[in-house]
């Protein structure tokens, strides 16, 4: 929290970028929470990304919240909303949350999330574009009308967006394993089959309408702009 809090503020007074703070009610109590929300919006932040988190110990442990802090993601974006009228987004799992039973159920937490104040929605990352139009038809289907901005990740390593995908639930189709085979001491290569593999996948959602994207970087650029400049975006020159 006190990282991003820094981040977002450098952000705010050394460029024109309105930044989204992203927020989790991980290990901390309401006031540790309300007191970075109220900073924000005395920053002047008014977008924040609302997330419950992952329990710090990380896979096989179950989410336990804080006794006196938050105790989903629910009550988070109300808390938000009590103290500024943020933009709110909010987490949406394509093929499910680990912990949730179903799709059905998955759907109920997106629109008690709505029902709270969240605006849009960012969903897990994924590989087959199925599933994110499958959870889009679904969605629409129980009325919910707010955006639903797909995630995408560059796949700078294989090995360690695998990872990432058992965390969460996201499927690696056999296809996409068989082009990292025997890349993981090419990173030349491998770089060039990441580029290839996201443009066709932003590709693609483009060509059926879709418009907003979310990329989750990494902390790394190259790809991204690669992705970037798929779509027709360009630097501007600066004279």
């Amino acid at each position: 929290r006190e990282r991003t809090h820094a981040t977002v503020a450098r952000i705010l007074k050394e460029t024109d970028l309105k930044p989204a703070a992203h927020l989790t009610c991980v290990a901390a109590t309401k006031d540790d929470v309300n007191e970075v929300i109220q900073s924000y919006w005395d920053l002047g932040v008014r977008h924040i990304v609302a997330l419950r988190g992952d329990p710090p110990e990380g896979v096989g442990t179950k989410f336990e919240p804080h006794p006196e802090g938050y105790q989903s993601s629910v009550e988070l974006v109300k808390g938000i909303k009590e103290i500024g009228d943020f933009e709110i987004s909010v987490s949406a799992y394509p093929e499910t949350h680990p912990e949730s039973a179903n799709l059905d159920a998955d759907l109920d937490m997106l629109e008690a999330k709505i029902d709270a104040g969240a605006t849009r929605a960012i969903t897990q990352f994924f590989f087959d574009n199925d599933h994110y139009f499958r959870y889009l038809e679904a969605a629409q289907a129980r009325g919910i009308t707010i955006p639903i901005i797909p995630g995408l990740i560059p796949i700078y390593s294989f090995k360690q967006v695998s990872k990432f995908a058992k965390q969460c639930g996201t499927a690696i189709p056999d296809w996409l394993a068989r082009r990292f085979d025997d890349l993981d001491d090419d990173a030349e290569t491998r770089k060039l089959v990441a580029a290839a593999v996201a443009g066709e996948q932003i590709t693609d959602l483009a060509d059926q309408g879709i418009r907003e994207f979310h990329f989750y970087t990494l902390n790394r650029a190259d790809l991204v702009y690669a992705m970037c400049h798929v779509m027709g975006l360009k630097a501007e020159k600066v004279a």
